[in-house]
């Protein structure tokens, strides 16, 4: 990953020296396809956007502080008395005074007829009686009111708010696997760049190497021409002094033209390919870009040593199935924790209102403290979470049943990879032995001809010859190129 890194940061300087530079090594053309694949980009994004997730999960750990606020306008208020307590309280001293002045007169009407008190004493204590009665009715309202008013909410217009804390004691391990889930989608976000990355990188290196393989022939194919040109002209020196005949001329000035078709052709594909190069380079296509291999005259190649280790650390398509499995196996803890185990959480907060019922309902912001503790424990849900388990555990099976086919397959082409390299290996170097022997024989059928012991077909066929060989050569060059860089490929070390 620190290699990404830093390789994106040079590529800045590479763009900017781009104008200037008129050759592009393939370290060059790597590092531009790097920059300029959209595929790259946005695996790097993913990449991105897994570490922020994972970072998020992280959060789950700690607690949680939420505010609320409110206001609440209610067409009735809530009432602690009925309507006959109302009328009761409200005529409190009323009723009071009316039963004790029924009482004082049948009082008083017993005295006079006990002959206790007169008449007219009688009356004259029921005057002064009634006056305090009507003083005590008063009274008696008014304080029955006053109760009844303590007792209203007054509640239709309601402000409300509040500051909670929740905190996380034993989520029953889903937490901890949402942590760890987010940590595999990050690493296999890092696995998909990788994935995404050794194929931009295998691509560009073989357009790198066909553009050289076909800019090679073409220069071959301009020193085939050069040589059927030069018999060309020696085949109609040689008529015109009547050693040779037209049919000779005829077949010399066919091999001339088809020596043209060769190098109209191979041009043609070689611009085609500079193309698809600058494609994949993300730089205008109809640049004229010269690489750094394409005009030696031998192309050099080294076998670079492989390391010899686990294709599952290096191979990419290996690591994002071993993702997958422990994804599918942490899917099974969180419905483990969901379904079976206890969750408990404490809780923790101040809320006010107004009216508030800490002071009878007054008309003031007043609120309390609360501390508690939740415990959640599932007890029945039809089988939901069993089913759920089955199935998760089912999909780990298959992932690893796909894991166990990947790898077969992967040691596989490791296998064809190799026998394939040694395979370009060895038609290298029979390809320089044809080489050595096609030119030995040009060289021969050249100075028999001169000298008449050798025929115009014979040194035809020793230049075809000599091409065919010229041409193998370069072809076993690039194919050792390309299947180094495939077994590369194969073993997930290339970068």
């Amino acid at each position: 990953m620190r290699r990404k890194v830093t390789l994106l940061l040079c590529l800045l300087t590479v763009v900017a020296s781009l104008n200037a530079q008129k050759t592009l090594t393939l370290e060059d053309c790597r590092n531009l396809a790097i920059e300029n694949n959209k595929q790259l980009s946005v695996a790097w994004l993913n990449v991105n956007i897994a570490s922020d997730q994972r970072q998020s999960a992280r959060t789950k750990y700690l607690p949680r502080v939420d505010a609320l606020a409110g206001y609440e306008l209610m067409s009735k208020e809530i009432s602690l008395l009925n309507k006959d307590q109302k009328a009761a309280l409200s005529h409190l001293g009323t009723n009071a005074a009316a039963g004790a002045s029924g009482s004082v007169s049948t009082v008083l009407a017993g005295m006079v007829q006990q002959g206790v008190i007169s008449p007219e004493m009688a009356a004259q204590l029921g005057q002064q009686l009634g006056g305090m009665t009507s003083t005590i009715a008063t009274m008696g309202d008014e304080m029955g009111n006053t109760i009844r008013q303590a007792f209203r909410t007054n509640n239709r217009s309601m402000a409300m708010g509040s500051v909670m804390v929740n905190q996380p004691i034993y989520m029953g391990g889903s937490i901890t696997a949402l942590n760890r889930i987010a940590e595999i989608n990050e690493d296999m976000a890092a696995n998909s760049y990788d994935l995404i990355l050794q194929n931009t990188l295998y691509e560009i290196d073989a357009a790198y190497w066909l553009v050289v393989s076909l800019k090679q022939k073409l220069r071959l194919a301009n020193s085939y021409y050069d040589l059927v040109k030069k018999l060309d002209e020696d085949v109609h020196k040689m008529i015109k002094q009547g050693v040779a005949t037209h049919a000779d001329g005829l077949n010399i000035d066919v091999r001339v033209n088809e020596a043209e078709m060769s190098i109209m052709k191979v041009d043609d594909n070689l611009t085609l390919s500079k193309m698809l190069l600058c494609q994949l380079c993300g730089i205008d296509m109809h640049q004229d870009i010269t690489l750094a291999d394409e005009d030696k005259e031998q192309l050099t190649y080294t076998i670079t040593p492989l390391e010899e280790g686990d294709i599952n650390i290096t191979r990419p398509e290996l690591r994002m199935i071993e993702n997958s499995i422990s994804l599918t196996k942490q899917a099974s803890k969180i419905i483990t924790a969901t379904y079976y185990r206890p969750q408990i959480a404490l809780t923790g907060g101040y809320m006010i209102s107004n009216p508030n019922v800490y002071n009878g309902f007054e008309h003031k912001f007043a609120g309390v403290w609360n501390v508690g503790v939740l415990v959640r424990m599932p007890l029945w849900n039809w089988n939901e979470g069993r089913y759920k388990l089955h199935a998760s555990q089912a999909a780990t099976t298959i992932a690893e049943y796909e894991q166990s086919d990947l790898r077969e397959k992967i040691s596989l082409q490791v296998e064809q990879h190799r026998f394939k390299l040694k395979e370009a290996e060895k038609r290298l170097s029979l390809s320089k032995k044809h080489v050595a022997s096609a030119e030995e024989n040009l060289r021969c059928a050249n100075l028999g001809f001169k000298e008449g012991v050798m025929s115009l077909t014979d040194v035809m066929a020793a230049q075809t010859a000599w091409q065919s060989a010229q041409t193998e050569i370069i072809d076993a060059e690039i194919e050792v190129q390309l299947s180094q860089v495939g077994l590369k490929k194969a073993l997930g070390q290339l970068q």
